[in-house]
């Protein structure tokens, strides 16, 4: 039994350190850089280059510290497990519970913007008829298991670079004189006050949104288990992290130079925004068909990993045991049920108020998974012997995760989110002081028996 069971550890453990990569930019590119980016850019103007470089830093250090307790001591929730290791059992519950939500918002964001951009060829069709259809289209993704979503996702990953790669070439043409362009169009901010038009408020409010374009790593953390060696999870990381962060600034860069700020609008990508003028009639359609791509993938990225985080919170007794029951099926059917409960109000909030939910629950999913990748950092030296360079990172990365936090109260349409997440974090913490009680009861009663 014990060499059938490894045998089995082994087959699952079979991703190289590049395909872990290859799943994690497919994991992460999404509506939150495609179509978030605008809400930053709209802050900020072309110092939005900033905020991604500073969110960049930051989600290296906060990657890196997973990937190397990952390497030391793969586990199955990922962070949720390695707070409760560092801090006991109510850390355990809070970051697991906060993901949760967290990633259930994200899921309702991509719903929202999907059915916003569908409607570029069909304009007439209601949102919920889209948001619905994609919802079960993501569920049958997690349906597949785990070498299905895998594969989808690096199909997915390879559509959406070749996107970013088509927006920086069709740029790049147009700035040499193709499609009625000019190298005059090309105009780089040459002045303090035109690159950062609106201030440093402004910059400190938009780096929530540099850091929801890099939300996903956490993902890795949770397949870093099927790793074929458990030591490339740092390299995994870092190179995914490179190749997004290059293509990232170059086709903001590019974005942000073709057009005034002032033709940037919520709800329209800036890189469609940017090419709108010059003779690329078909650029719309196929781009926006890649953000929807990228927006659906990150959608089903989100399910798969709260359907598995609550599976985990069951198994540990942080969540009812129903959800960690497995039948016939791939996935927990249960846990599965739940997360689709969780879907269906995000499509119903997603409906009440779609003008502006979009931007409130892009601001409360960011600080969500913030707050989660500050109990990384938290958790890192009492998991691991840390030098003094690991130190002088961690203290970066908090800096650099303490300014989007605070940034998103500096803004007026960035603080609805904030308090949404506070909310959030309030509900998990009445959650787990009457899980503890009832515990404690529990406890007593059968001592006395």
């Amino acid at each position: 039994m014990a060499t059938s069971g490894n045998a089995k550890e082994t087959e699952e453990k079979k991703l190289a350190w590049w395909q872990l990569s290859l799943i994690g930019v497919g994991c992460i590119i999404g509506t939150g850089y495609f179509l978030g980016s605008v809400i930053g850019i709209k802050m900020t103007g072309p110092s939005i280059l900033i905020s991604f470089i500073l969110a960049a830093i930051g989600t290296f250090i906060v990657a890196e510290a997973l990937a190397k307790m990952s390497a030391k001591d793969p586990q199955k929730g990922a962070f949720r497990s390695y707070a409760k290791k560092a801090y006991g059992s109510w850390a355990g519950f809070s970051s697991g519970w906060i993901y949760w939500f967290a990633e259930i918002l994200i899921c309702g964001s991509q719903l929202t913007a999907l059915s916003i951009l569908t409607r570029f060829w069909f304009p007439n069709w209601p949102l919920w008829v889209f948001g619905t259809i994609y919802a079960i289209l993501g569920v049958i993704v997690v349906l597949i298991g785990t070498n299905g979503f895998e594969k989808a996702q690096n199909i997915f990953a390879i559509i959406k670079i070749a996107a970013i790669f088509m927006f920086i070439v069709l740029a790049i043409a147009v700035i040499f004189g193709l499609f009625n362009g000019s190298s005059q169009d090309f105009q780089f901010p040459k002045t303090a006050s035109e690159f950062i038009p609106h201030g440093m408020l402004g910059l400190w409010s938009s780096l929530i949104f540099g850091f929801y374009a890099f939300g996903g790593i956490e993902i890795m953390g949770i397949m870093s288990t099927r790793l074929k060696n458990r030591e490339d999870a740092v390299k995994s990381a870092s190179v995914m992290l490179i190749v997004l962060t290059t293509i990232y600034l170059i086709s903001l860069v590019l974005a942000t130079s073709l057009v005034a700020l002032n033709k940037f609008k919520i709800n329209e990508s800036p890189f469609v925004v940017a090419l709108a003028k010059y003779d690329l009639d078909f650029f719309p359609h196929v781009f926006i068909a890649a953000i929807i791509v990228a927006g659906f993938s990150t959608m089903s990225a989100s399910l798969f990993a709260v359907t598995s985080m609550i599976v985990t919170l069951a198994e540990d007794n942080d969540a009812p045991k129903i959800f960690a029951m497995k039948w016939k099926l791939k996935v927990q059917p249960f846990a599965l049920l739940l997360t689709i409960c969780g879907l269906i109000a995000s499509i119903v909030l997603s409906l009440l108020m779609p003008d502006r939910v979009y931007e409130y629950i892009t601001t409360s999913a960011g600080l969500m998974l913030l707050y989660n990748w500050f109990f990384i950092l938290l958790s890192f030296p009492r998991l691991l012997e840390a030098n003094n360079f690991d130190h002088v990172k961690r203290y970066i990365g908090m800096i650099l995760i303490i300014a989007a936090i605070s940034g998103s109260l500096v803004a007026k349409d960035s603080r609805p989110g904030f308090y949404v997440s506070i909310l959030f974090v309030v509900l998990v913490v009445i959650a787990y002081i009457i899980k503890h009680f009832m515990n404690k009861k529990k406890n007593k009663l059968q001592t006395e028996q």
